[in-house]
This record gives C-alpha cells, sequence and structure tokens, in this order.
C-alpha cells in the first residue's frame, strides 16, 4: 500500500491507480527540492510497489529500499546503512505516526545533515471525501501545535491531482473502491480529475544545527541515533548489534 495512501483490492486496480495519482510528478519533484535525492544515498522504508522508489531511481537518486516486515538479510542490509543516508523517504506509512518509534529510528538512518522525509494524506481537498473516516486525524497532524509539527517537523504541502481518463472511468473505479461514497463524489465531477494535496514533513538529523528535532538539549540530540539503536533490538527498525 505505502505506493498509494489507500489500500486496493487488485493488483490490477493498484496499477491503474499508480498511473492516476500525481501523473505530473510534483511528490518526486518536492523530495528533490527538499532532500535533495539526485546524486544522493536516499533509503525508502516500508515502499511497498516500490514505484516511488523507482521514479527516485530515474531521477538519479542512488535508492535503497526496504518494505516490512523485513527478512533476515534486508534486516543486516538496513543495518549497514546507521548513519549514512543522505535522506530517509517514508511514503505512506502506517507505521510512521507522529511520535513512533518507527520515526525516531528511522532518523537514525541519517548522516549529520541528512533529512527524514515522511509522506501523508494532507486531508483538505477532493479526496478527502472518500475517505472521512482519516481526515480528522490528518488534518490534525498538519496543525501547527500538532505531533508532526511540535516536534520539529516542517510541512510542505504538494497540491496534485487523481487524474482519470474519462469521468466514466472515475465513476466506475470509484464506485468499485468507495462504494456510495465513490459515487456520490464521481456525480459532482464535471472534469476527470480531483484535486488531491499531499503533506511532506519534513526534519534534518537530529543535532546538526546544534538544535535538536524536538525541542530538548544538543546534548540530547547528540544521543539520538544511539538510543534509537539500543531500543530498536527488542522492536524496531533495526537489528540487534548494529552500531
Amino acid at each position: 500500500m505505502p505506493d498509494l495512501s489507500i489500500a486496493l483490492p487488485s493488483v490490477a486496480l493498484e496499477e491503474t491507480f499508480r498511473r492516476i495519482v500525481d501523473p505530473d510528478g510534483k511528490l518526486p519533484a518536492a523530495l528533490q527540492a527538499l532532500g535533495p535525492v539526485v546524486d544522493r544515498d536516499v533509503v525508502v522504508l516500508d515502499r511497498g510497489g516500490g514505484r516511488l522508489a523507482g521514479r527516485l531511481a530515474d531521477m538519479g537518486a542512488r535508492v535503497a529500499s526496504f518494505e516490512f516486515p523485513l527478512s533476515d538479510a534486508a534486516s543486516a542490509e538496513l543495518a549497514g546503512w546507521v548513519g549514512r543516508a543522505d535522506a530517509v523517504v517514508v511514503p505512506w506509512s502506517e507505521m510512521a505516526v507522529p511520535g513512533s518509534r518507527f520515526v525516531a529510528e528511522a532518523s537514525a538512518l541519517l548522516r549529520p545533515g541528512g533529512r527524514l522525509l515522511v509522506i501523508h494524506d494532507y486531508g483538505r481537498d477532493d479526496v478527502w471525501a472518500l475517505r472521512p473516516e482519516i481526515r480528522e486525524r490528518v488534518v490534525d497532524w498538519s496543525q501547527r501545535k500538532g505531533p508532526f509539527l511540535g516536534a520539529g517537523f516542517r510541512i510542505r504541502v504538494i497540491h496534485s491531482w487523481w487524474t482519470f481518463d474519462s469521468i466514466e472511468q472515475a465513476r466506475e473505479l470509484l464506485g468499485t473502491i468507495f462504494g456510495d461514497a465513490g459515487l456520490e463524489v464521481a456525480g459532482r465531477m464535471r472534469r476527470p480529475r480531483l484535486e488531491y494535496s499531499i503533506a511532506i514533513y519534513h526534519r534534518d538529523a537530529p543535532g546538526v544545527s546544534g538544535e535538536p528535532a524536538d525541542g530538548g538539549s544538543a546534548g540530547e540530540a547528540a544521543g539520538v541515533g544511539a538510543s534509537a539503536l539500543e531500543a530498536s533490538a527488542a522492536e524496531g527498525l533495526v537489528p540487534s548489534g548494529a552500531r
């Protein structure tokens, strides 16, 4: 699912929606502006089908991508990335929620000066009516005093589209996936696209500029990577023994 923000019932529908969502490539362009990622070492976590990782590689990023749960081989490979990545990209992962161990350990993969880029829906667009059950959560995340921005992240909002071949295709696909809500949204369409906004929460590696990402002391920031690795021995991203 992390190639998209929605879980779809078949591989065929996933392939169709990958062509429909952000056809202009605004998301990869924004990741380059925020990273950058071209000619950089980029780790993509919880990569889903890998389309975004592929697009970043096509742009010239040196990409290592990982799908969860990790195999033993992938776990060992990921351990080798601790402190080395120029950018860590996490697209639409249910693990990458504010305050999670996953986010802390993703930060531990960054070199000094690296950038963590967490992608979620923004929740203020045409698409939100299809998924009202998540709108309150993602809108809360993007508030100025919300759990991402309150933890030292900044936000870049990408205004993109779901672009269909026709309104008829939109009606068929939205009805199949979202039922009555999809048909209602399709019934209001006057052109074959829906406004879709993506939030990229971005934060430097802790302590790079002398200020930690979460507002603690600079001394605390210097220990974030080590602390995350120690905690990960039990249940986290990076396997026991990584240093």
